[in-house]
């Protein structure tokens, strides 16, 4: 596909750029044995540096900017209920949250996700779950092979997960239930996934819930162009197609001081794939997305509505405040998805409810699939896959208890800095889709 072809010649580009302008510098860490782990999504080197080397690198002409690496925790959400009761014998329960965006609709019509890759990069994955093993694009019914489906951005070993795990390890759960959510379901009790049809695969960008830049670009890196085990044979035509992203770079991790995230972000929109991304937990205050991903422009910006269509208290509300790192002002969150007591996949085999805009996000990126699924010349198209869930997003009775009107958008208002253009209404972006009713934007 055409995309494909503009996303190998990207790639080609970043790192031809890279080793030009990083080959001085390598040589000068090489030359002093300084361990170093170079980057070409962004142009940047991660290096572990004394003082003394501090103050010679910062004095270099082809140093741009120095900034530290530390390891923040990341607030993620934890279970309500370790083990809800199983659902009766025979019957598939359908989690309420794939429900109510009408992803039931989609699949009666034939498109549960087949064709289309879902990525996630988060805590890690419990990739033989009953309810991720079989959609797991590591897995062909018989054996595994987690070549080009995972990478490990963590190169130091924990309680839960060796360093540079060989296969998918999980050490917080938090990967799991929304891996579940895009693409789970067990084929007996639990329909947790919006695109069940899909395949997915994944990328560890957290130790045990603390991130630094760093991994987070590793792990975006790896999405635009996957590699096998040994981090060798980077192949841009095995990316996916959408990366869901519940997860904050706070200013703490050195996020909002430079552009590295968001040129990492761009250039995998640039690249054909959908970045979708969670609000965070910062509400109910107005201008509280305050944290990359969320408050770019090349991300879709999800915020959290409960089993009543009600908008959470936790999602974070827009605006994002004005900002030449954050590319144009515009309405944040996008839109909205189900994102209070959603139960799905839990480490090491049962499940679990849990409340963020961390299980919102993964609902989008399943209706993404199903959209791509119906409509494949979708896939490579970010910007239109956006729009039409913007467009068809659900207004009627989506509300905003706190009935607040953020950067002078009340609730009244579609789109607004609250809930967005809405609820997401998978069922509707179908419709549009394959009528073709809708003035989808060009791209390149």
């Amino acid at each position: 596909a055409d995309y494909k072809a503009r996303r190998r010649a990207l790639v080609d580009a970043l790192r031809a750029r890279a080793d030009a302008q990083q080959r001085d510098l390598r040589a000068w860490l090489d030359a002093r044995g300084i361990a170093y782990r170079p980057f070409w999504i962004a142009n940047l080197v991660y290096a572990k540096l004394s003082a003394d080397d501090l103050a010679e690198l910062a004095a270099r002409r082809d140093i741009r900017r120095v900034e530290p690496n530390p390891a923040i925790a990341v607030s993620l959400p934890r279970p309500s209920v370790a083990r809800p009761p199983a659902a009766p014998e025979g019957t598939q329960a359908i989690a309420w949250g794939v429900d109510k965006i009408k992803a039931p609709q989609v699949w009666a019509a034939g498109y549960t996700g087949q064709g289309v890759v879902i990525a996630g990069q988060d805590t890690g994955y419990r990739w033989d779950h009953p309810a991720l093993k079989s959609q797991y694009r590591g897995w062909n019914g018989s054996s595994a092979d987690h070549n080009y489906s995972w990478h490990d951005a963590i190169h130091s070993a924990n309680s839960s997960c060796p360093a540079n795990s060989p296969q998918p390890c999980d050490d917080n759960g938090h990967g799991t239930h929304t891996a579940g959510t895009f693409a789970g379901d067990d084929h007996a009790t639990h329909q947790v996934g919006v695109a069940p049809g899909s395949k997915w695969i994944g990328c560890r960008n957290m130790n045990a819930g603390n991130g630094t830049p760093a991994t987070y670009i590793e792990c975006m890196e790896w999405m635009l162009a996957p590699t096998d085990l040994q981090n060798n044979n980077p192949d841009p035509d095995r990316a996916p197609d959408i990366i869901s992203n519940s997860w904050t770079c706070t200013e703490g991790e050195g996020c909002t001081v430079g552009n590295e995230i968001l040129h990492a972000v761009t250039h995998l929109t640039s690249g054909g794939i959908l970045f979708v991304a969670a609000a965070a937990n910062n509400g109910p205050g107005c201008s509280s997305i305050t944290n990359p991903p969320a408050t770019y422009s090349a991300s879709l910006t999800i915020g959290a509505t409960d089993i009543n269509d009600a908008l959470a208290g936790f999602s974070s509300r827009g605006p994002v405040l004005v900002s030449p790192r954050f590319g144009q002002a515009q309405v944040k969150p996008d839109v909205s998805g189900p994102g209070v007591n959603v139960n799905s996949a839990w480490p090491p085999s049962g499940y679990a409810n849990l409340s963020g805009t961390s299980m919102a996000t993964p609902h989008v990126a399943g209706a993404a699939a199903l959209l791509m699924s119906a409509v494949p010349a979708l896939k490579g198209r970010p910007n239109t896959v956006a729009h039409l869930l913007r467009s068809t997003a659900a207004t009627s009775g989506v509300t905003d208890p706190v009935n607040q009107a953020c950067g002078g958008t009340p609730r009244t208002q579609w789109p607004n800095n609250m809930i967005g253009h809405g609820r997401i209404d998978v069922f509707a972006a179908y419709q549009a889709a394959v009528s073709g009713a809708l003035n989808l934007p060009d791209e390149p």
